[in-house]
């Protein structure tokens, strides 16, 4: 076994600190969250990826990572710590680590179901930055009128499959991008524009 890449200091104290942090991101989309003492990053992931991970992801949790982070020290990271499974194929999943460069298709992910749409799966994804992308306008729910954001480094298609994504409504994914030590939040609710 390799060395495992160390986790939350404290973790119950550290654990309800970066969970408040991530209701926050969720509570308002499109404003980028600091996690102030994220955790070391089990590399390749991010500090605030991995802050996520060891929030919320937990044995009842099946996690799914991309190819780019699907590495003997991050597979050990993460069962070290967090005990959850490394789910073989992205159907299987209800967390998620990618990479922009080389994103995968959402539908691969689940939705949930109608009588329980929050069986449906988290995505973390990987950006080179939360800003200096193209702008595009968010609105719904958590912000007020509408939020400028400009993320850096998806692919054009992704928009395309993200309005497909939220006309599923109450069904379909969440997303959370994460970059260095900070992150934003994209709820199924949120429309997006160009």
């Amino acid at each position: 076994m390799s060395d495992i890449a160390q986790g939350l200091a404290d973790p119950p104290h550290d654990s309800q600190h970066l969970f408040r942090s991530v209701l926050e991101a969720f509570s308002h989309p499109g404003r980028i969250v600091s996690l102030r003492d994220a955790p070391a990053a089990a590399d390749p992931l991010s500090r605030a990826a991995t802050a996520f991970v060891l929030t919320l992801v937990d044995r009842d949790t099946p996690l799914w990572l991309a190819p780019a982070f699907d590495t003997a020290p991050v597979r050990d990271f993460v069962r070290f710590h967090t005990g959850a499974p490394i789910a073989a194929r992205p159907a299987d999943a209800l967390f998620a680590v990618l990479a922009s460069e080389r994103l995968p298709s959402l539908d691969g992910f689940p939705i949930g179901t109608d009588p329980y749409p929050d069986r449906s799966a988290t995505l973390i994804i990987e950006l080179p930055s939360l800003t200096g992308g193209t702008q595009r306008w968010w609105r719904g729910p958590g912000i007020e009128t509408r939020e400028c954001v400009a993320l850096a480094g998806l692919p054009d298609r992704f928009w395309t499959e993200w309005a497909a994504n939220r006309a599923l409504f109450p069904c379909g994914l969440d997303l959370v991008f994460a970059s260095g030590s900070d992150l934003i939040a994209l709820p199924r609710s949120i429309a997006v524009e160009s």
